[in-house]
């Protein structure tokens, strides 16, 4: 095996901490190396236990899950943030995703569906519950806009930054598309996505793939 993720579980609910370090480490390829009760705790054991991804929860005592992953990704270097929580409410899913949360999922999520989830935030691609696409579309994109509007200005300003095919692999990025699929839909090879995606990223200044996506959807381009 070349690589074990290791994994930090944040969440003030011991039995879910208890259940989801049972569950992750199931996995041969994922180490459970630690985990906290509130959001207070993440920086120190990050800089202790050197995660790769922090399994983060929102609704906390002290520091919320928001709080904590943007503090985290202030920081050179950081570890992947997933989001794990119960609540769908439009501002969470957002706050989140702007903070540079790699991805947003649900508690009710079936264990094999996270696992995957932890892998595929390793490998770089968008991980979102169904229910928060819902919510993060219709909270994006809102009513169709009859008069000005200054977001959607600034977003479309920002992607025409982009070349032609770095908005083409932006598009399919927005839609969902993982790099293997936006190879095959834009006649790309897959370490030229890998490329076109690095250069987004740097170009617009994001964090990760979810905020291309949004940045699409703002723009009305999807």
């Amino acid at each position: 095996m070349d690589h074990l993720t290791r994994v930090l579980v944040v969440d003030d609910d011991p039995l879910v901490r208890s259940g989801l370090g049972l569950m992750l480490s199931g996995a041969p390829d994922i180490e459970v190396v630690g985990e906290a009760e509130d959001g207070a705790d993440v920086l120190p054991l990050v800089d202790r236990l050197r995660p790769d991804l922090v399994l983060m929860d929102i609704r906390m005592p002290h520091v919320d899950g928001l709080a904590a992953t943007e503090a985290l990704r202030r920081r050179p270097g950081p570890p992947h943030v997933l989001i794990l929580t119960t609540f769908t409410t439009d501002g969470y899913i957002l706050g989140a995703l702007r903070a540079g949360a790699a991805g947003y999922l649900l508690k009710h999520t079936p264990p094999a569906q996270i696992v995957a989830a932890v892998r595929n935030t390793m490998a770089g691609e968008p991980v979102l519950s169904p229910g928060a696409v819902k919510q993060l579309i219709a909270a994006v994109t809102g009513p169709e806009a009859t008069g000005p509007d200054p977001e959607r200005d600034t977003a479309r300003s920002r992607l025409r930054l982009l070349g032609e095919r770095e908005r083409e692999v932006a598009l399919a990025v927005a839609r969902g598309s993982t790099n293997a699929e936006v190879a095959a839909e834009c006649y790309m090879s897959l370490p030229t996505v890998k490329a076109h995606v690095s250069h987004i990223l740097t170009k617009l200044d994001l964090s990760n793939r979810v905020q291309i996506a949004l940045l699409v959807y703002r723009a009305g381009w999807v």
